[in-house]
């Protein structure tokens, strides 16, 4: 009942930061996409590179998460950028990993077959390798922003807005409502997002439905 009185007093508070929330997760996922894919590509062509390129991404997921925003803030400062390029590192190894599993998996007869046909590299990759590969690419996907969501909220520690807020300024003053209202909303991003990258994910493995 203190929840809902809460909301009520404090609506247009909670829904501002619901949308920086959603915000920094939709710009730092998109970043980790464009960088997780290219790189993940780039590491099927040479394997020590990427084992090299796999165990970095493993070494910053073992960084806690205060940890990584310490590192960045001499760099960047407190505010957005900072905390948007720590979630951009917490999400590119689940990217990165599935993009290149997904293309090294690939049945070797239909490269061959493709190479048989004239196709170039280039034409490989666009018409063959990432299309069979974007099931596994969404599913890196989905695990990486459904994993941010939460580690979101910790980026709001040094300035970068969202939900997170609520949790510290509730902490802070010992108050409950403010506190599970965070929670609750963070927790609806990460559902929202895992059943709509889910539906997806599901409509790429069974093409036609």
């Amino acid at each position: 009942m203190e929840v809902i009185d809460y909301l009520i007093r404090r609506h247009t508070m909670v829904m501002d930061l619901f949308w920086e929330h959603m915000y920094l997760i939709v710009v730092a996922v998109g970043i980790a996409i464009a960088v997780g894919v290219i790189l993940g590509i780039v590491i099927t062509y040479n394997r020590a590179l990427a084992n090299g390129v796999l165990v970095v991404c493993q070494v910053l997921m073992t960084i806690p998460s205060i940890a990584m925003l310490g590192l960045l803030l001499p760099f960047f400062g407190i505010g957005f950028t900072t905390g948007m390029l720590a979630l951009v590192l917490y999400s590119l190894l689940p990217i990165v990993r599935n993009t290149h599993s997904g293309i090294m998996e690939i049945d070797k007869a239909i490269i061959e077959a493709a190479s048989g046909m004239g196709m170039n590299e280039w034409r490989k990759l666009i018409k063959i390798k990432v299309p069979l590969a974007l099931p596994v690419i969404m599913a890196g996907i989905r695990t990486a922003t459904v994993m941010v969501v939460g580690i979101g909220a910790i980026a709001s520690y040094i300035g970068a807005g969202g939900l997170g807020q609520l949790i510290f300024n509730g902490i802070s003053r010992t108050n409950p409502p403010m506190i599970i209202t965070g929670a609750i909303f963070i927790s609806i991003i990460a559902v929202g997002f895992d059943l709509i990258l889910g539906w997806t994910e599901r409509r790429l493995r069974v093409p036609g439905r």
